[in-house]
C-alpha cells in the first residue's frame, strides 16, 4: 500500500513527508489515526481518551488558578517554586539484571513543557549538566498546550539537549504532535513510537521499549511494543501515563518510568494532591509503586501543566540506578 490519496485521507499534503518517514515504523493506519484525531479532537475538554474531562486543555483555568493564588498571597511563592528542580533518586533492584548492568543509571526527565516558561529551559540544562548517568529517558510532554505550533517547544528542547549525555530516548505525550518526532531524531533524540530496542554491554543486553500516549490519544500498542523482546531478559517500558500499569505487568515488563501526573502539582500540606488527571489509582500516581512483578516510577514532572505554579510539590529529575540483587 502506498502513500494514501489526501482525497480520502485524513492525511494533508503536509504530512505525506511525516508519512513516508514513519509510516513503515508505526504502521499506516495508526499513524493515519494518530494524525487524524490531531486534526479533529486535540485540545478538547470533554471526551476523548480515558476520561470525560481534561483539565489539561481547558486553557481558561490558568486565570482562574492564578487569580485564587493572587487572592491567597502565595502566587510568587508557587512561582518560584516551580523553577526549584531537584534531583532524586530511585534504587530497582532486579534478580535478573546481569552483572555487566549492575548500578546502571538512568536518567529521566518527564513533562517539560519547555515552552511555557522561558526561564525554564536555561534553569533545567543547569541541573542536569553536572549529572552523571548512562542512558537519558524523556517520558513525554514536550510541550506547553495540547495544540498549536511546536516550534517553540522544539527550540526549547534543543536548548536543553546540547547538555545531555548520549543516548538519548524518547516518547510522546498527550501534549505532543507525532509531527515533532523528526525535528526531536534530528537533535540525537531516538523516539520510540510502539518500539523496543536492545541495549549491550559487552554480552549482556537489556530491552528498552516505549509506547505512544495512553492517555488522551489511547495510541499505545504493546503488540507492536514487545515485538522481539526476550522476556528472560530485563525490559524496561517508557509510557507517558501510569494508566497502562496493569497491562504493563501483564506483558512481562519488570520495569516501567512514567509522568503525566505532575504528582498533582498543587498539592496540599504533605504533598497531598487536590486533583491528578489520571484514570488509575492514586498509589501509582506519584513515585515509586509496585505491581505484581512491575516496578514502577512516576516523576512528579520537571515542568508545569496550564500555570508555572507549583504548591508543596517541586519539580524533579530522576536518576534510576538498576541494582542486581
Amino acid at each position: 500500500m502506498g502513500v494514501a490519496d489526501p482525497k480520502v485521507s485524513p492525511v494533508s499534503d503536509q504530512d505525506h513527508k511525516l508519512y513516508r518517514l514513519l509510516a513503515r515504523r508505526v504502521g499506516q493506519i495508526p499513524l493515519r489515526q494518530r494524525l487524524g484525531i490531531e486534526s479533529d479532537r486535540e485540545a478538547r475538554i470533554f471526551g476523548q481518551g480515558r476520561k470525560r474531562f481534561h483539565i489539561e486543555n481547558w486553557y481558561g483555568g490558568a486565570i482562574v488558578i492564578r487569580a485564587l493564588f493572587y487572592l491567597a498571597f502565595i502566587h510568587r511563592r508557587a512561582r518560584r517554586n516551580a523553577l526549584r528542580i531537584e534531583v532524586r533518586h530511585n534504587r530497582i533492584q532486579l534478580a535478573k539484571l546481569p552483572s555487566a548492568f549492575d548500578g546502571f543509571t538512568i536518567l529521566h526527565l518527564s513533562d517539560l513543557h519547555l515552552d511555557m516558561n522561558p526561564e525554564f529551559p536555561h534553569t533545567l540544562a543547569e541541573r542536569i549538566r553536572e549529572l552523571e548517568y548512562d542512558i537519558c529517558v524523556l517520558t513525554g510532554d514536550f510541550r506547553y498546550r495540547t495544540s498549536g505550533p511546536t516550534e517553540p517547544a522544539l527550540e526549547g528542547m534543543q536548548r536543553v539537549r546540547v547538555h545531555l549525555k548520549e543516548p538519548v530516548y524518547g516518547i510522546l505525550g498527550n501534549h505532543d504532535s507525532i509531527r515533532m518526532v523528526p525535528a526531536l531524531e534530528e537533535m540525537g533524540i531516538r523516539m520510540l513510537l510502539n518500539e523496543a530496542l536492545r541495549i549491550q554491554r559487552g554480552r549482556s543486553h537489556l530491552y528498552l521499549a516505549g509506547i505512544d500516549d495512553p492517555h488522551y490519544y489511547r495510541a499505545e500498542n504493546f503488540e507492536r511494543a514487545c515485538h522481539g523482546i526476550d522476556h528472560a531478559a530485563v525490559s524496561i517500558l517508557l509510557a507517558h501515563s501510569p494508566e497502562v500499569y496493569s497491562r504493563a505487568a501483564h506483558a512481562d515488563f519488570d520495569v516501567m518510568l512514567c509522568g503525566h501526573t505532575h504528582g498533582g502539582q498543587l498539592c496540599l500540606p504533605g504533598g497531598i494532591p487536590i486533583l491528578v488527571d489520571t484514570d488509575c489509582p492514586r498509589r501509582y500516581c506519584v513515585g515509586p509503586w509496585r505491581y505484581h512483578q512491575l516496578q514502577g516510577y512516576t516523576s512528579v514532572g520537571a515542568g508545569c501543566s496550564i500555570v508555572d505554579l507549583r504548591l508543596n510539590n517541586l519539580p524533579e529529575v530522576t536518576l534510576h540506578q538498576l541494582v542486581r540483587i
